[in-house]
């Protein structure tokens, strides 16, 4: 009874309905599935506590409704401010799906295509063997198959160096593979689809994030950059763990200068809408088709088969446009994950079960990774156990027909 209660509050509170939904069909797995939520709100609680997180907020989304929402604890240390679900946090390369996002949208109204070289926009780029340079699209960007070596110059990020004195540092390297051929994650090049977009569009990348998706979306608190951050009084501070216990620093600007990789401020309400959107909810925003491109395998990334917590569980995994498509057990799950100096997010769905998570804190901590694959174990097999038990009382009449 208490967990009914609890679910029907939560979906008064938090239901939000783009388009309409089957009230049965939705009400009924939510019950069905109401001891696993409430379950893992009593996990998310416990080892928020048990690693003393400073502050935290999670989302879940089942079809085209939020259907759980939670603060947790403070959104800085000291303080009696409290997190809630607005509360904003940096997301930091969850910030890659909205990149992806965008430019997907961008380029499915013509604006550039996937196959066009990156020296066409960006003729001051090169590599140290020119020959490579055709040979990298803007396709490769966004897919994280340059084939240059991982996290390529990301400490020149982080020596808050300036995106122009970092760019000439690649006439020095060349690609490990050729362009498209194997998987390397980046930041810095990932950025340089915000030129791209820029001379598209003929307008900068905040502002395009701003008109194509997080106003059409009515994404309450989501913006882009250290100012737009800063500006909004229900935020969380960065933590860092460092003599036992956590410590609040301020937010610097590096990362914040590779907007497509790491720019993005969003509570989990915002995520929430972003996600119900991948699901194919907002079409008028995100059509079917494009969104089908996104998660196009491009590149495998065994790497990831070896993330701690994640390899009991991932069977394949490869990196699409801006997201990570893992094979989770019997599962596909679409996911990406964040961490920038104080923050951790997780973001992640599964197509096929239209179900969908957000995880925010406000420190570093790889807590994350239990939280979310515990998340997905209990659910996938809760829904497999429905299916069976539904399939076990199916019966096929004269006809031939299955009578479930």
């Amino acid at each position: 009874m208490l967990v009914r209660v609890f679910l029907a509050i939560t979906l008064l509170i938090l239901t939000t309905a783009p388009l309409a939904q089957p009230v049965s069909e939705s009400a009924l797995a939510i019950e069905m599935l109401g001891p696993e939520l409430a379950e893992f709100d009593r996990y998310f609680s416990e080892k928020m506590a048990e690693h003393a997180i400073p502050g935290a907020a999670y989302a879940i989304v089942y079809k085209n409704k939020i259907i759980s929402a939670k603060g947790y604890g403070v959104r800085t240390l000291g303080s009696d401010a409290k997190v809630d679900p607005y509360t904003v946090f940096r997301i930091a390369s969850v910030s890659k799906t909205f990149a992806a996002g965008l430019a997907s949208l961008l380029e499915e109204r013509g604006h550039f295509r996937w196959d066009e070289p990156v020296v066409q926009y960006i003729p001051e780029f090169s590599f140290k063997n020119a020959l490579y340079n055709p040979q990298l699209k803007i396709e490769h960007l966004l897919a994280q198959s340059s084939g240059v070596m991982p996290n390529a110059y990301d400490n020149l990020i982080e020596a808050n160096v300036m995106p122009e004195r970092i760019l000439p540092q690649f006439q020095k390297i060349d690609p490990l593979c050729n362009p498209g051929q194997c998987y390397g994650y980046q930041n810095v090049l990932f950025s340089l689809i915000e030129p791209i977009i820029s001379q598209t569009t003929t307008s900068d990348y905040a502002s395009s994030l701003r008109k194509n998706i997080f106003e059409p979306l009515q994404l309450p608190t989501a913006s882009v950059g250290l100012e737009a951050y800063l500006l909004n009084e229900n935020r969380a501070s960065p933590h860092i763990r460092a003599r036992g216990s956590w410590h609040a620093r301020n937010v610097n600007q590096s990362y914040y200068r590779f907007a497509p990789a790491a720019g993005v401020n969003a509570s989990v309400i915002d995520l929430s809408h972003w996600l119900i959107a991948q699901l194919g909810y907002y079409p008028q925003v995100m059509p079917q088709k494009v969104l089908d491109k996104i998660v196009e395998k491009r590149v495998r990334t065994p790497r990831d088969l070896r993330r701690p917590q994640w390899r009991n569980y991932i069977k394949d995994a490869h990196y699409a446009l801006g997201w990570r498509v893992y094979q989770f057990g019997a599962e596909q799950l679409i996911y990406h994950g964040g961490w920038v100096q104080g923050f951790r997010a997780e973001l992640a769905y599964s197509r096929e079960r239209e179900l969908g998570l957000v995880i925010l804190l406000n420190a570093e901590s790889n807590v994350v990774n239990e939280l979310t694959t515990t998340f997905w174990a209990t659910m996938f097999g809760a829904m497999q156990q429905q299916e069976q038990t539904r399939l076990a009382n199916c019966t096929v009449d004269t006809a031939g027909q299955t009578q479930c």
